[in-house]
């Protein structure tokens, strides 16, 4: 976990996992390097915000697999799932639903599943498919905690791979195209 910059109520903070998907970025706004998957993500911001002095909302920045051909370019995010926690069995085991599906934005927009599982298998791949069209490591928990902070949260993603044979390889070769995208979206939003 790394805070680069300092939070203040009048911008937003960007949450980005790794230094490779925010290399692009300057240092107008106040970024939060978290590390991958969803613990790291989860704990690195409720920590970041626990400090004191809140953003004006989170930004969570970064990279994601296609699940569907022909998916490229950056993505707001409008609804956030997990697709490695058993959410019926738990509803079964203790009556209470666990990991519901998450809004983050408004009108026509992907779905995300966030898990802990770098998606590199295209069976793995095909099942998620059924239910979201990217698919990343931290989307999930970077809005819940957003969500329980009181906080206005958005996902934006930009598509680095899609998510099957040589996902890995594709990652690599494409972050820092991915990380210009996203420092491109954030210089036009004006901050």
């Amino acid at each position: 976990m790394r805070l680069v910059g300092t939070i203040a109520p009048d911008r937003p903070l960007l949450v980005v996992a790794v230094r490779e998907e925010a290399a692009h970025l300057d240092d107008r706004l106040p970024v939060l390097l978290t590390g991958i998957g969803k613990v790291n993500a989860a704990a690195a911001l409720a920590t970041v915000l626990a400090r004191g002095e809140l953003p004006s909302e989170v930004i969570n920045l970064g990279t994601a697999g296609a699940l569907r051909p022909g998916w490229e370019g950056t993505h707001h995010v409008t609804q956030v799932i997990q697709h490695d926690l058993d959410s019926p069995a738990l509803l079964a085991l203790t009556g209470r639903t666990y990991g519901a599906p998450l809004v983050v934005g408004k009108g026509e927009g992907p779905i995300l599943a966030t898990g802990d599982l770098f998606v590199s298998d295209p069976a793995a791949r095909d099942r998620l498919a059924e239910h979201a069209d990217l698919v990343d490591m931290e989307g999930y928990a970077v809005a819940t905690v957003a969500h329980r902070a009181g906080l206005p949260v958005r996902l934006v993603k930009h598509v680095s791979d899609e998510a099957g044979d040589g996902a890995a390889h594709s990652w690599r070769e494409s972050v820092d195209d991915c990380a210009r995208h996203l420092a491109k979206w954030v210089g036009a939003q004006g901050w």
